[in-house]
């Protein structure tokens, strides 16, 4: 099978058909078809390869002032980065394995100067012949120091297509050195709904009155005329159990991708996505911790509907999503509510946006780029935004392709933008990585590997702020040739990087 054909996810949902795509990669068009979910690709390769079994412990590379945190064999894609608010210095990530089952898992208890990692746990699979993977990493701590790792589990049998999904939060206590407890919950068996995108938050709030309430939203995707929606699950007993409850118009489509909740800092639970049928970014709120939820608000209209294939993501597609975030610090800005999304703009190149809100999400100001701003063609995609709860300033990390000269946008590198309020993006970004990678050509090398270039660097990259300091982490190809002893694969290929920046 091409990766280069578009899954319907609708389709996908109910029969797994395939609907091709044949645009050409220097075209920029927007795009309302659903394509691929990040785990296909995993599911490729292990269904006709096996999986690559266990990556055992890693310890982590320092390449100057970029951390290689994954450092092992195979592929990674899509990452995702917190920090626990009780002792900064203990950071803790996760990323997606192509071509292995479980979900990796990455702990740092030096402020990220070197990391370790673990695989996350899996249940049993739903057959005797069945095999079940995990993709789509989300992590966070509470106020006690308690980590949760969100995920989902996609379950299939040899040639029989896919069984099912299901929600799963893993807990740690030591960091994320180990997860020895997982809760399984909201199983589709896939002829329903489909569960996808999940993204976790804690209430850390010491004064809530829902403090240490967790907070998991996703979309469940639907083959049938009924939607499934966007769901919030809340725990209110540190992860054991959750209570799911639908959060957008429960009347609606339910076409949506791309869940992001966020907690106020009295208690307040917010949540926005992208709805691809009304084509925008929408929001709902809830004040008696997840209970019940208010009529869906539009934040902002957008022209690219679902994902669009950018030259450096021509072979995936950068997927629109928002990143919720509300200032919990002692700020005069204390209690703004921010949303960042990536769209279209008038020089037909991909840009991320943001909106904020001063009454707790029931009006939005009118959406502005964070990004420095070029004459000459840039696309920025897989943005992630985190508000430093300690100063209050709004932090978003990107792929950017300003850096490429030869004019193809295939050349990318991860940068940073800061703004103390969100209204002013005054100070020049910030590039964090030290070399570029291009994965549209495999840097150069070919041929490219079909799996792993067709995944590319995923739908999200992570980021966390505090006390001043931001920690992004991302993907990239620079590794790609390095020897790599051991490995079932010749390449190391993408490799999870992690930078400080003050």
């Amino acid at each position: 099978m091409s990766i280069r054909l578009r899954l319907s996810l609708l389709f996908l949902v109910a029969a797994l058909l395939m609907v091709s795509s044949s645009q050409s990669p220097r075209i920029v068009s927007a795009d309302n078809t659903s394509r691929d979910p990040t785990w296909w690709d995993k599911y490729q390769f292990i269904l006709n390869s096996g999986s690559d079994g266990a990556a055992g412990p890693t310890t982590s590379v320092s390449y100057g002032t970029n951390v290689d945190v994954s450092n092992e064999c195979g592929p990674q894609s899509e990452t995702y980065i917190t920090l626990d608010p009780s002792k900064p210095k203990t950071l803790a990530a996760g990323s997606n394995e192509i071509f292995r089952l479980p979900m990796r898992g990455y702990y740092s208890a030096n402020g990220g100067t070197s990391w370790g990692g673990v695989d996350l746990p899996l249940p049993p699979p739903k057959s005797k012949t069945g095999i079940d993977f995990g993709s789509d990493p989300t992590l966070v701590f509470d106020s006690r120091g308690n980590l949760f790792y969100g995920y989902i589990v996609v379950f299939f049998a040899r040639g029989n297509g896919i069984n099912g999904t299901q929600m799963a939060v893993a807990r740690s206590t030591d960091g994320g050195k180990t997860y020895p407890t997982a809760t399984f919950f909201a199983f589709e068996n896939g002829t329903n709904h489909f569960n996808d995108k999940p993204m976790i938050t804690a209430d850390a709030n010491l004064g809530s009155p829902f403090r240490d309430n967790v907070y998991i939203a996703w979309d469940a995707a639907s083959g049938g005329s009924t939607g499934g929606g966007v769901r919030l699950a809340t725990s209110t007993d540190h992860g054991a159990t959750f209570a799911i409850k639908r959060v957008d118009d429960p009347n609606g489509p339910g076409r949506s991708i791309g869940a992001s909740p966020a907690v106020g800092p009295g208690g307040e639970v917010y949540v926005a996505w992208n709805d691809y049928v009304a084509n925008a970014i929408v929001f709902n709120r809830s004040f008696d911790g997840g209970q019940t939820w208010g009529s869906p608000v539009t934040i902002s209209p957008k022209t690219l509907p679902f994902d669009i294939r950018i030259p450096a993501e021509s072979f995936r597609g950068a997927l629109v999503y928002p990143s919720l975030g509300v200032d919990t610090s002692s700020s005069v800005h204390r209690g703004r509510i921010y949303c960042s999304w990536m769209d279209l703009t008038a020089l037909n190149v991909t840009d991320i946006l943001l909106s904020y809100s001063d009454d707790q999400g029931a009006t939005w100001s009118a959406p502005a780029p964070v990004t420095d701003q070029f004459l000459s063609p840039v696309d920025r995609f897989n943005h992630w935004m985190s508000i430093d709860p300690v100063t209050g300033s709004v932090n978003v990390a990107f792929y950017d392709t300003r850096n490429d000269t030869t004019g193809s946008r295939f050349q990318t590198d991860y940068y940073l933008a800061r703004s103390s309020d969100g209204a002013s993006w005054t100070a020049p970004d910030v590039r964090v990585s030290t070399v570029s990678s291009n994965e549209h050509d495999c840097n150069g090398i070919f041929p490219c590997d079909g799996i792993n270039y067709g995944n590319q660097q995923g739908d999200y990259e992570g980021l966390v702020s505090f006390g001043g300091v931001s920690y992004p982490v991302w993907t990239d190809s620079r590794r790609q040739l390095d020897p790599s002893s051991g490995c079932r694969q010749p390449l190391l290929m993408e490799e999870v990087f992690s930078a400080k920046v003050k």
